[in-house]
């Protein structure tokens, strides 16, 4: 796990803070929990969520995409270069949308499981697989987007 330096570091999701953070966010979201953007029910944006890490594990592979190609690279700095949270209503990877009815409490263990097997991966877990919108991503690039993507769907249920 790696420590965050004050001042210098972003929050990541390599980061026992950040980690315990999410996890307790994570408990707090409720069946019932009113989204503040979005289409997702709490326990379809978990299982997205979970969707997403499974990616930064490479064991989710979906192709570039045509934007991607273009300004992906661009668009990755503005967003991984800082601890601003995501937008509302970023577009999501094709078909990482959750259309089907979820349980939360299924959801949520399943989420909690990849968050513990992305920390016990490290960053060497990481997948070399370009990312679907952004390209290449490093390490340290995975560990600051899986934060930024769970923190951007917790935020959406005000949790």
């Amino acid at each position: 796990m790696i420590e965050r330096k004050p001042g210098r570091d972003m929050k990541n999701l390599f980061e026992a803070a950040s980690v315990a953070e999410v996890r307790e966010r994570i408990e707090r979201l409720k069946p019932d929990s009113q989204r503040q953007w979005g289409k997702m029910n709490p326990a379809q944006a978990l299982a997205h969520c979970a969707g997403g890490l499974e990616m930064a594990l490479g064991e989710l592979r979906p192709p570039r995409n045509f934007m991607g190609r273009l300004i992906g690279g661009v668009i990755k700095k503005l967003a991984l270069g800082n601890d601003e949270p995501m937008r509302k209503n970023t577009p999501t990877v094709k078909g990482m949308t959750i259309v089907d009815e979820r349980v939360l409490g299924a959801e949520r263990e399943r989420v909690k499981a990849m968050i513990g097997r992305f920390v016990e991966a490290g960053p060497e877990g990481c997948t070399t697989h370009p990312h679907a919108f952004f390209g290449k991503l490093k390490p340290e690039e995975w560990g600051v987007l899986m934060y930024k993507h769970l923190d951007h769907h917790l935020r959406q249920f005000g949790v």
